[in-house]
């Protein structure tokens, strides 16, 4: 089993940082995860969060999701910083994401940026450009950081194919 980390929320539901509460109870151990991670699996919670309007951002790996209050959800990819919408106006938008234990497809739709303090979309299918002003463009930059400052450079520059020869791309 896992160990609960001493500033972690103790499991017993107090409220309480574990190092305050059931600490010095060894019994007291956080579950192990089963299930490996999915982005299947985000991408539908992530959506749920849109369809009750509720904003919502988390991340796994290299992926932020994020949901807004008027019901539009995204899933990002940092290192490259590609895009693709998974709600709108509180829909499901239904996305195919081929994964398994060795890769993950997607086929994106947008590229995204934060300029001026502002979520900017750009569509790979016509290259238009848009602002989107009520999205929580601070948090996903600060999320974006976050995970790019985790993975080392080398590492970054081989996550993505090249699509015609099959092999990684060096970026």
């Amino acid at each position: 089993m896992a160990r609960i980390g001493r500033n972690d929320l103790c499991p017993c539901g107090s409220g309480k940082k574990f190092k305050k509460c059931c600490a010095g109870n060894p019994a007291v151990q956080k579950p192990v995860q089963t299930e490996p991670p999915s982005v299947n699996r985000e991408v539908k919670k992530i959506q749920a969060s849109a369809v009750a309007q509720q904003a919502a951002m988390f991340s796994l790996g290299v992926f932020v999701l994020f949901a807004t209050k008027e019901g539009d959800a995204w899933l990002l990819e940092v290192t490259d910083m590609d895009a693709i919408q998974v709600a709108e106006a509180g829909k499901v938008i239904e996305v195919e994401i081929k994964e398994n234990p060795e890769t993950i497809e997607i086929n994106w739709t947008h590229k995204f940026t934060v300029k001026n303090k502002k979520f900017v979309l750009t569509s790979y299918k016509d290259q238009s450009e848009q602002t989107k002003e009520s999205y929580p463009a601070h948090s996903i930059l600060a999320a974006v950081k976050k995970i790019r400052k985790r993975i080392p450079k080398e590492l970054l520059s081989s996550l993505h194919l090249d699509e015609e020869s099959g092999e990684t791309a060096a970026q």
